[in-house]
């Protein structure tokens, strides 16, 4: 188990970014002594040799995007290496133990898991029993911070191969990715966080933040994403990171996610965080609807959203948006509304077509499971989620329409605001109106900048 290549990190997708879920747990598990391989299948292809030699892989799902892919890598490793120990880690892993352990893994480890997978090692390595290894739904929420060393991403592939920065002046930056918190200490009902982290979430060392941003400017990034569920979870250690990093690299720019109601709560910082580097903020809006808001517990309404808006405006830390506008209880008003606020508030700039497409998932385990308003409609266990139906048919038919005019003018290259005036024109059609216009970017108007990957779950 000590040899190079014993162990096998996995990961399949991590929103277009090198892969924490690996680099992390691999600082851990070399600070004990092993010599883990990793494998990014969003950007590589599945190595036999490296999946053979292993005698413990480790796939990392931290969304539902990733345990999705990973059940596909499970099934080809299974094949390849029939006597490795499978394990399965990361948030959205305990909520699917079942499922996994039917797919073949032998253990299943939620978040915070990266000191329990050094014991699953351990345990392989002494051919102990590793029914200890399998955590499901709250069970597996850590009560403790860990002592987390700076993530090892040697042997990954470099920053060439993952999203870019699209900088405001229209050229390509590379972007790299770190963590200053892990958790959160909300409770939004569609977030997988939740049954996992049960609202806790733990700050990671300044040092250490700052010294796995360094390693990653040394080979070549000039941009950071910042991928804590919520940055400003701690405000005043979020800016400690931040002015921390500023000192040390001046020109490196970031960004980061926030909750509106954090940005709200912490206004005087977001200047400041401008000031040291942030380009933008992203937010999970979701919606404009107050009934939507409220019913997700959101912790903010639609006059906080704009506000929230306004406020990083006038900061100089645009915010982009994450939205959610295909729920039970939105409606096609609530859609067109949507649209149209964007573009007279000439915010459209600050948006990524895909979030228009975005549709409500409920997972096994989901604090929205059983909810008595959604009209369920049975399990998916292909896409591992609750099937549910809008109780107005236009809004399933706008959705797969829109969700097809969005994956088209991503692959054709089209610009965002003629994808986004597609858009509209499906959903005034939906409604039986008349066709609108979007109005274009006009010269002057400065461009938001962005990943060159969107950002969803």
């Amino acid at each position: 188990m000590r040899s190079p290549g014993d162990i096998l990190l996995v990961s399949t997708y991590e929103l277009g970014h090198a892969p924490h879920g690996v680099a992390l747990p691999k600082a851990f598990l070399e600070r004990a002594g092993f010599s883990p391989a990793a494998l990014d299948l969003a950007v590589e292809p599945l190595d036999p040799s490296r999946v053979r030699r292993a005698r413990l892989v480790a796939l990392s799902v931290p969304m539902h995007t990733a345990l999705r892919l990973g059940l596909q890598a499970a099934a080809r490793i299974r094949t390849l290496a029939p006597e490795a120990v499978l394990c399965f880690h990361g948030v959205y892993a305990p909520l699917h133990a079942d499922l996994l352990l039917a797919a073949g893994a032998a253990a299943v480890l939620g978040g915070e898991s990266d000191e329990e997978l050094v014991s699953l090692a351990r345990a392989v390595e002494r051919g102990e029993p590793l029914a200890r290894f399998v955590q499901r739904g709250g069970a597996a929420a850590l009560r403790r911070r860990l002592d987390y060393p700076i993530p090892s991403r040697e042997g990954l592939p470099p920053a060439e191969r993952y999203a870019r920065l699209a900088a405001a002046d229209g050229s390509l930056r590379l972007a790299g990715y770190a963590e200053a918190s892990r958790g959160c200490k909300h409770r939004c009902r569609h977030c997988p966080l939740p049954a996992v982290y049960d609202g806790r979430f733990f700050a990671v060392p300044v040092d250490a933040v700052v010294e796995d941003v360094a390693q990653q400017v040394a080979r070549g990034v000039e941009h950071v994403t910042f991928g804590d569920p919520d940055f400003l979870n701690g405000p005043e250690h979020a800016l400690r990171v931040a002015r921390a990093m500023h000192a040390r690299f001046p020109a490196l720019t970031f960004d980061f996610t926030a909750k509106v109601e954090h940005l709200l709560r912490a206004g005087d910082a977001l200047g400041e965080l401008a000031g040291l580097g942030a380009l933008f903020v992203t937010s999970a809006v979701e919606s404009l609807s107050d009934e939507v808001l409220a019913r997700l517990a959101k912790g903010h309404t639609r006059a906080d959203a704009l506000a929230a808006f306004d406020l990083a405006d006038a900061a100089g830390v645009p915010l982009r948006p994450s939205l959610l506008p295909f729920t039970p209880w939105a409606t096609l008003d609530d859609y067109l509304e949507l649209l149209e606020l964007l573009e007279a508030r000439a915010w459209l700039e600050n948006l990524d077509p895909v979030q228009l497409t975005i549709r409500l998932l409920v997972p096994p385990g989901s604090l929205l499971e059983g909810d008595p308003t959604i009209p369920f409609d049975g399990l998916d266990p292909a896409a591992l989620t609750w099937r549910w139906r809008h109780p107005d048919p236009r809004m399933d038919a706008l959705q797969t329409r829109v969700a097809a005019a969005v994956e088209a003018g991503v692959g054709a290259g089209e610009p965002a605001l003629a994808t986004i005036a597609r858009v509209r024109s499906l959903a005034l059609a939906a409604a039986g109106l008349p066709d609108g216009h979007v109005r274009v970017l006009s010269p002057d108007r400065r461009r938001v900048p962005r990943l060159t990957e969107s950002w969803f779950c």
